[in-house]
């Protein structure tokens, strides 16, 4: 049984820790030189501290102590984390080439699979449930560890919106594995909620500290295996597309900007100024509007998964229709379609009463 108080307990374990660990790690940013600086692809003006993700991992850890979760698969999620930490830490303080990064996302995939947690089986409507062979069970595995680590890397590009869109997926999958009284999904989700939350006061605009590849690479290893943990083992008829829905925002904001930047002819690892929060930025959304906007596309995902997951299939056909509909409207926001019209941006900017704003105020 889970127990309510301890969860409370934990939770603001894990809150005040990190709110209160931010004020050293700042101190500490600045002394090891570890500074996000300005340039043509950020929107930030000023030098800002990027390690505030090791306060996010800290708060996480001390309230996963005082839980104590026991599972099989808890030391190697551990040994994982650690990895995938230190890997942040390194790309932070000297901007590690690439494949190191990558080096450091697949060992610690590499041992959650060889510790065999792995996505088995997916559940599909029409066709129940789908056991996957051994080569491709690993290869799904990897893809989604490293894929879901990379997607919440890639949308931390504004104050408080990678910590503000994990939140809100961690909070979705809390609820669902609450009714499926999955016990470390529970906890995990509880410490990292916490962390994030504490963190959140000091990153939200105008940001004080950055979570650095420190905190979002950390961030999107959870989520994947707590995704793994709770989402996949459900067998309920739509289980493979539930975690897709809850982490809409960053999984489709990457895979958008990978089509789009195939269509350029660019490099699909090279960066730009493109994604969602550019996008809404460069179309005259204040900061803080952006962030906002994006956090209601994952609330308004997250309902939907909940739902999805508890209606029989006539109603999930309905909202399979409001789920395409919503990512169609995001693909517009992004530019990958409706280009020049752009009605969208038109009607929300008539909502938000906002007109264009200087590129001071961003």
């Amino acid at each position: 049984m889970i127990n309510t108080a301890d969860l409370i307990i934990a939770f603001f374990i894990s809150l005040i820790s990190t709110l209160l660990l931010v004020y050293p790690i700042k101190k500490l940013a600045f002394k090891w030189n570890i500074i996000d600086l300005p340039n043509y692809r950020k929107v930030h003006k000023n030098p800002t501290p990027r390690l505030g993700g090791l306060a996010i991992f800290i708060g996480t850890c001390l309230g996963l102590i005082y839980l104590s979760p026991s599972h099989e698969y808890f030391l190697e999620i551990s040994i994982g984390a650690i990895i995938i930490v230190i890997t942040g830490l390194f790309d932070d303080k000297y901007q590690i080439k690439p494949i190191l990064k990558l080096a450091g996302q697949l060992i610690p995939a590499t041992i959650l699979i060889t510790s065999g947690l792995i996505i088995e089986k997916i559940t599909l409507p029409f066709f129940g449930v789908i056991d996957l062979a051994g080569p491709f069970s690993i290869v799904i595995t990897f893809l989604w560890i490293v894929g879901i680590t990379n997607a919440i890397n890639l949308i931390d590009g504004l104050d408080g919106l990678a910590s503000g869109v994990s939140t809100i997926a961690l909070i979705s999958i809390l609820i669902m594995a609450i009714m499926d009284q999955e016990i470390l999904v529970v906890f995990l989700a509880v410490a990292l909620i916490g962390s994030n939350l504490g963190f959140l006061f000091h990153n939200f605009h105008p940001a004080k500290v950055y979570m650095g590849d420190t905190g979002s690479l950390f961030l999107g290893y959870m989520i994947s295996v707590i995704s793994i943990l709770g989402l996949f083992k459900n067998v309920t008829l739509f289980s493979f597309i539930i975690p897709i829905i809850i982490l809409a925002v960053p999984i489709f904001d990457t895979i958008f900007a990978i089509i789009r930047r195939l269509l350029n002819g660019e490099k699909v690892m090279s960066a730009d100024k493109k994604h969602i929060h550019h996008q809404l930025l460069a179309a005259g959304f204040s900061h803080r509007t952006t962030v906002l906007i994006i956090y209601g596309f994952s609330i308004i995902f997250g309902a939907l998964a909940i739902t999805f997951s508890n209606s029989g299939l006539g109603f999930n056909l309905i909202i399979a229709f409001i789920i395409w509909f919503l990512l169609h409207l995001f693909a517009e926001l992004v530019g990958l379609v409706g280009k020049g019209q752009r009605p969208v941006l038109r009607l929300m900017k008539k909502l938000f009463g906002e007109r264009r704003q200087n590129k001071q105020q961003s």
